[in-house]
Order: structure tokens, then sequence, then C-alpha cells
């Protein structure tokens, strides 16, 4: 990031920390991915909480950039077994915190398992958590009943700018592994699953460039909407993947199971928005296949009379390229901050919640003084 840019942005994350600082601010653990832009919204959280740990998600780590987070505040190793633990859980955020109350904000729904236990363990001083994306949401929305109160940005208009700018970067690395076999786009159906924020920019980029698309989601509302836009929707799941020369998956939630994977048409590329632990069962697929690294990223799944290539291991292909949505990011991460104000301030019952439509709009308006130039 060049020098004016960095100060433009911490001018901006000045003003609104200047709206949600909040009068006892209550300590923070942070999870979040470490890319490029990143350093300038941990040094906002640190204005607006007192950050005791950064908990980088393993596989978005740019090394430089961990380097400047360490300077703001340590950084731990995180994995989804660290919050399975009901008392290894406890353990880790007890000793963190020190009894101070404390905001956890998450990316995923990793404290979710632990939840129950996070409240009981630290005795009244855990505030609430701030999920930033809708496969987390989902996994507070699918508990019997939330211990403390949760603020949800994933589905907030401001996200939506995101969303869609993310989708045309998984667009963007897929097609760029793929030339890097001297493979395209063009010629090759290819199959979105999940036809939500994500997943409809992606069909949307992948129709303009020309490429014949199949949806293929749960919902069947959904699925009106893709076929309103002009995309194919798939009758049979398990025949579409059979056909189509790209998968991407974009469901937030299990795409493709074992046998899914062995349906798929020879010589096509699979690719994902999330981790492979989520979106793939990768230890489903029959132990006859081979693995081998052809090229930088891409994997070649092979057995007698079948191969797929994987990109990026089934982990979010947009990762390898930055993943960058440009300064629509700080959107959402202004909304983060006014999400510890709002757990800080108190009066929320355990649920989910969502920041007032009167601070989003105050966030907007910043940003446009900020960014729009």
């Amino acid at each position: 990031m060049e020098p004016c840019e960095r100060a433009r942005l911490d001018t901006y994350f000045t003003k609104i920390a200047e709206r949600f600082t909040p009068q006892d601010p209550p300590a923070s653990l942070l999870i979040t991915h470490l890319l490029a832009e990143r350093p300038g919204f941990v040094r906002a959280v640190a204005r607006v909480s007192d950050l005791r740990a950064v908990l980088p998600k393993p596989k978005s780590v740019i090394p430089a950039v961990r380097d400047q987070v360490e300077r703001i505040a340590p950084c731990d190793t995180l994995s989804r077994e660290m919050f399975t633990d009901p008392d290894a859980a406890s353990s880790y955020v007890g000793a963190r915190t020190a009894g101070a109350p404390v905001v956890l904000l998450d990316v995923g729904g990793y404290f979710a398992p632990v939840l129950d236990s996070l409240s009981s363990s630290l005795a009244g001083a855990l505030l609430g958590v701030v999920e930033d994306t809708e496969n987390g949401h989902r996994r507070y929305e699918q508990a019997d009943k939330l211990a403390c109160p949760v603020v949800s940005v994933a589905r907030s208009p401001l996200k939506d700018p995101e969303d869609f700018l993310v989708g045309q970067s998984v667009v963007f690395s897929t097609e760029a592994l793929m030339r890097s076999r001297g493979d395209i786009l063009h010629g090759r159906g290819a199959l979105v699953i999940g036809f939500g924020k994500l997943g409809s920019s992606i069909a949307r980029l992948l129709q303009n460039k020309g490429v014949h698309v199949t949806v293929h989601d749960i919902d069947p509302v959904r699925r009106t909407h893709a076929l309103s836009q002009g995309f194919a929707v798939a009758r049979h799941r398990a025949q579409a993947l059979t056909r189509a020369g790209l998968v991407l998956c974009a469901t937030g939630a299990l795409s493709l199971r074992g046998e899914d994977l062995a349906r798929l048409r020879n010589g096509a590329y699979v690719a994902t928005v999330t981790s492979s632990e989520d979106e793939l069962d990768l230890a489903g697929l029959p132990d006859i296949y081979e693995r081998s690294l052809i090229a930088d990223h891409i994997t070649r799944y092979e057995t007698t009379g079948h191969y797929f290539y994987l990109l990026n291991g089934g982990n979010a292909v947009n990762f390898l390229h930055g993943a960058s949505v440009g300064p629509f990011i700080f959107l959402v991460q202004a909304e983060i901050l006014a999400g510890i104000a709002m757990l800080a301030a108190g009066g929320q019952p355990p649920g989910l919640h969502q920041v007032s439509d009167t601070d989003r709009a105050a966030i907007a308006t910043t940003w446009l003084d900020h960014f729009n130039r």
C-alpha cells in the first residue's frame, strides 16, 4: 500500500473510530485474513477495543502482513480444533482476556461450537460475538439457543459490493490457473453450485465471458431467480456434474461429496470460494484416486478411466491473487467496529442482531467522503 493510500485509510478509520469507540472499550480477540489491506483494519480494532490477540486464518496469510500485524497485537495459531474442545477454548480465551469484558470477532463461526461454555466460564464477561461471513452466520443461526448476542454483518447491504467483487475475483483466479495450463473458459460449460450473492456474481461474470452457465441451488426460490436471469437450472444435480467442464462451489457448506467428485466429467476443473473443509468431502473420494501436483496450485486426481483437476487444494481460489475487492472491504470492516460498540453498550438479548440502519448510513457517508474520488 502506497503511503498516500495508507494515510487516507488511517484517516477514514480515525473518523469511524470517533463514532464507534465505546466509553469503556472491551477486550477483543480477532479472527481475520491477513491480506494486503488488513493492517489498517487491525489498527482500527485496536483503537476501539483492547485487542489482546489476532488469530489469522491459516490459509490466507501474507507473511509480510503478519509481521506488520504482530507490531500491533500478538498473533496466535488458529484451527477449528482449537474451538471444538470447550475446556481448551475456555482456557485460551480466559488466559488472553484475564477476566476483562470481551468481544469476539469471528470469520466463519469458529466460536459457535463452544459459545455456551465460553459464556459460562467467562462468568458474564463475554459481551458477544461479531460475525463477518454467511457461513459463520449460518453456524450461529443453527444453534438451538445462543448464549450471548451475536452481531452479524454477513447480510448487511454494506457487504453487497464486497460479495459481488469476491465473485469476480474467484472467476479471475480460476481463469488464470486454467490459462497456466493452456486451457480457457470458452467452450467449457460451467456449473455454479449455490446462487447466493457470491454464486450469482460468479455466474453473471462467466455468462458475460460467453460461458454457458448452469446453476444448482437447494433453494427453489433461488432457482427461479437464476432462471429469470437467463441461466440454465439443473433439474438433476448428478447429471449436471457429468456435463460441466468447470464446477465452481459457492455454498459456504458441503457442495461436493466423494461420490459427486467421482461423477465429474473427464478434465473438469473444480474451484471453491471457501475452505476445502467446508465445501468438499475430499476424504470421501475412493482411495483408488491418485493425486499429483501438475502445476502451481493445480492437483490432478486420477484413476483408471477418470481424472479431474482441483484448484488451490480445494481452498478459496481467489486468495491466490490477494482476493482484493478494493476499498469496498472497508465498508464491512467499519461495520464490524460498529458491532463492537453495539455490544460494549449492552442491552441486546442473546440471539442474532444487526447494526442499525442509522449507523450503516453514517459508515457509507464517511466512506464516500474518503474513497469517492
